[in-house]
Formats: structure tokens, sequence, C-alpha cells
């Protein structure tokens, strides 16, 4: 192991590797990778991965629709495929939010976004398996889908790996080194080692490396649970990613009849300690689940649970991520903070991040990602009267 780096990145989830490796195509030298455990280990690796670019920000929308052009050139640029399925995605809209959701639309589309609602006759004919009971408006979009979290990830260390970086799991870092106002290399238990930068990418856990280093890190780990069903019998089941607003649940197929299956916002939510929580699910919430489940798409009644966990959320005020440098800080990068949309953006996150970290120079629109934003008292404001999308 060298004992000097230009970058260090702290964390191998879908953020972090996507950086590392960024940076290594964008022609920086010397870089590393590190990770606690593994690839995926953590908060990615049990992401439901949906692919949607339904936000009611441009930002999130444009990170997203070039995350879907990352991933889907990943088998020609890095040799590895990143398990992304264009299965289409759609959101179930209830009438509090329709109004939103078209105003939404409307942006996505100036932002060059293939999406629009589905007239009655479409829904009756791709949707043939959906109780429409309370659903407004359906919107559609045939670019969305879902992605395998770990083979994603791992498509990225394997480019990183190629292009001449350097990645150590089962090496957690234990502290940032810090002199002054600046941020010099990370601690591990093999010792010091010195760095140009540091990106903190170590996603639940960002807040603690932050602040062995004197870091103001204002973020909750929350635990998100999930459900895995099999459908029964032959009836026609959902191909696409849904995001379901009427009943707040989202699934995505996984393939031989069977779902991931999730609660949406608004629920309760409960922060943990990263390092302790119960990772199994909760049988009021399975319970909750199914019942929603089954009275939206009938099909599922009577489906046979296969699993249920819990995850994690690195979760920030305003739930949009901590991205890129800090006012009065040197050598320090946050990427952290995905507050459950990181999977989907985390592949241009890392792209735009590399560039800020090689170059010097971000978008205006990107830099508003700095966690100097929290400090300016200017979080983002979502359109559905909240920030959760």
């Amino acid at each position: 192991m060298s004992t000097t780096y230009d970058v260090i990145v702290v964390g191998a989830g879908i953020t972090g590797s996507s950086t590392a490796y960024h940076l290594k195509k964008q022609g920086v030298q010397r870089v590393a990778l590190f990770e606690r455990r593994a690839p995926a280990a953590g908060g990615t690796g049990k992401s439901a991965a949906i692919i949607r670019q339904h936000y009611s920000t441009a930002l999130l929308a444009r990170l997203t629709k070039e995350s879907i052009g990352i991933l889907t050139a990943m088998p020609d640029e890095i040799g590895a495929n990143g398990g992304y399925v264009r299965s289409g995605w759609v959101f179930l809209v209830p009438d509090a939010m329709i109004d939103a959701a078209r105003k939404n639309v409307a942006m996505q589309q100036e932002c060059g976004i293939d999406t629009r609602f589905l007239d009655d006759a479409e829904i009756a004919d791709r949707l043939a398996w959906l109780n429409l009971e309370d659903v407004a408006g359906v919107v559609y979009e045939p670019d969305g889908g879902y992605a395998d979290p770990v083979q994603a990830t791992e498509a990225f260390v394997k480019g990183f790996r190629d292009l001449g970086g350097e990645v150590y799991v089962n090496t957690p870092v234990r502290e940032l080194l810090r002199s002054g106002d600046a941020v010099s290399g990370v601690l591990t238990d093999d010792g010091p080692i010195e760095a140009g930068s540091v990106v903190n990418a170590a996603g639940p856990w960002s807040k603690f490396l932050a602040e062995s280093a004197g870091i103001e890190m204002d973020m909750s780990s929350l635990r998100e649970q999930d459900t895995v069903w099999e459908a029964r019998g032959d009836r026609p089941l959902p191909e696409v990613s849904i995001s379901n607003a009427v009943d707040a649940i989202y699934l995505r197929p996984l393939g031989d009849r069977r779902y991931v299956v999730g609660r949406g916002y608004p629920k309760d939510y409960f922060p943990v300690d990263p390092y302790n929580y119960k990772e199994t699910a909760d049988e009021e919430f399975v319970s909750e689940v199914q019942t929603r489940l089954e009275h939206r798409i009938p099909p599922f009644a009577g489906a046979r649970r296969i699993d249920s966990y819990s995850a994690l959320y690195d979760v920030t005020p305003d739930w949009y991520p901590f991205i890129g440098a800090r006012g009065g800080l040197r050598g320090y990068y946050d990427a952290c903070g995905g507050s459950g949309h990181g999977f989907k953006i985390g592949p241009a996150i890392g792209r735009h991040l590399a560039r800020w970290i090689n170059e010097g120079t971000v978008d205006e629109d990107f830099a508003r990602l700095s966690y100097d934003r929290i400090a300016a008292g200017e979080p983002f404001v979502g359109a559905y009267g909240g920030n959760r999308a």
C-alpha cells in the first residue's frame, strides 16, 4: 500500500465507486478506494435500485437521465454489465398530487426526458393488472426501470481497477487527518496515509468520519425496510417498476414472478445507530405492505413472502445529498446523504464530482448540493410539499 495518493475515496458504494472510476478516467494518477467491507456492502447493496427520472427539481431529473446513459454504456465502456433493465416505470398519482405531477412532467419534458401521462386506453392495455380505485393519473417513463445495485457497483470497481486504481477492501478508515483548514489524508489500522484530497463517501458512516476531523455533518441514519414476494398462479403481473403514491408503496421486478416491495412516503422513519440496528423487518410492516400490495394489484393475492429485511438510508435535513467541497476547508469533499435517491443519481454524481476535484470546475446547479447550503439556510424544496421527490 502506498502512503501517498492524489485522491482517496472512502466508501465503495455506488457513489464512491463511480467517483473513483471517473477520477481515473479523467486522468488522475494516484487514486485509492477504501471500503470497510466489500463493494456495495452498505446501503447500496440493499437498494431497491428503481430507476425513475420523476423529480421535482431539474437537477435530480437531469442527473438520473445522465445516470441511465452511464449505466447503458457500461458494457462497451467498462466491459461489465451494471444490470440496468429498461422495463419502464409508472407513477400512480392520487388526486391530491395530480397538479404537482403535471407540472413535474412538463419540467422533465423540458429537460429532454421521455415522460408523459398515459390515457385511459393505454392504462387499460398496459396495466390490466391494476386496481384503478383512487388513481387520478398514471405517469409513464419508458427509459425507467431498475438495475442490479451490486452488479453496477462492482462494474465501476472493475473499471477503476482496469485503469490502474487501487482498491482496499476490508480496510476501514478510522479517521480523517486534518491540519488547520485542510484535510490531508486518512488513518487506517496500518497507519496514516496522505492524500491531496479525500472524498467522504461512507454513506451512513460519513457522519462519524467527518466528525473525526471536527467537520460538521447534519445527517441521520434511518432504518428502511423492504420485502420480497413471489406471486402464485399465472395471472399477468407488472413488468415495470412502480412508484405508487396512492398507497405509499413501491415495487420492482426481480424475475420469476418475484418483486421487491417497500413503503414510500409518507411513513414513519426510525433513526438508528448504523453500527447497531435491527436488520430484519417488523412483522407489522410486512403485513401492511402485503395488504396494500394485494389491494392495488389483485394478482398478488396469496403471494408468498420470500424475504424481508432492513437497510439504511443516510438522510440529510432536506433529503438531498451532500456533494462536493465546503467553503473554508481544503482537500475534503462530501459524497454522502443519498436519502433514498442515491443509487439512481450515483453514477452521474461520480462523474461531476470527479471533474470538480480534478479540474476545480463545477456547474452552478450541481454546486448547490454542497453542504454549504445548510449553513446558508438554502435547502432544496420539492414540489409535493416536501423534499423527498
